[in-house]
């Protein structure tokens, strides 16, 4: 978004949702809450509809990601999140052998670890 600018964006009252800033700084909301880059803006669940971004002396690149929450229970263990701990195990199995998804994991490695 160009500097000096302000788009307002609509987003459903049920939805939670955060802005990701990639570039420059963004202020949110009527109060402008500063967002600077590579830092992640969590939006309030206090029913508002429209979200105010703005920007002042430079550009801001951002995304706004939102939906509906799917209510489901989560199980987290390392970089893996499934909803039960019997799926946690089968992603474990998967990774280990490569299946159902993971076939290229076993020989990748990260261009940052090079």
């Amino acid at each position: 978004m160009d500097k000096n600018k302000t788009v307002e964006q609509s987003i459903p009252a049920s939805f939670t949702g955060f802005i990701y800033i990639l570039k420059g700084t963004a202020y949110i909301g009527d109060k402008e809450f500063k967002g600077e880059a590579h830092h992640t803006l969590t939006l309030t669940e206090d029913g508002a509809e429209m979200i105010k971004i703005t920007t002042k002396d430079d550009d801001a690149h951002f995304v706004v990601i939102a939906g509906e929450p799917l209510k489901e229970p989560i199980v987290q263990h390392g970089p893996f999140v499934m909803n039960t701990k019997e799926e946690i195990y089968k992603t474990f199995v998967d990774y280990q052998y490569g299946q159902n998804g993971f076939e290229r994991a076993p020989a990748w490695q990260s261009s940052i670890a090079q």
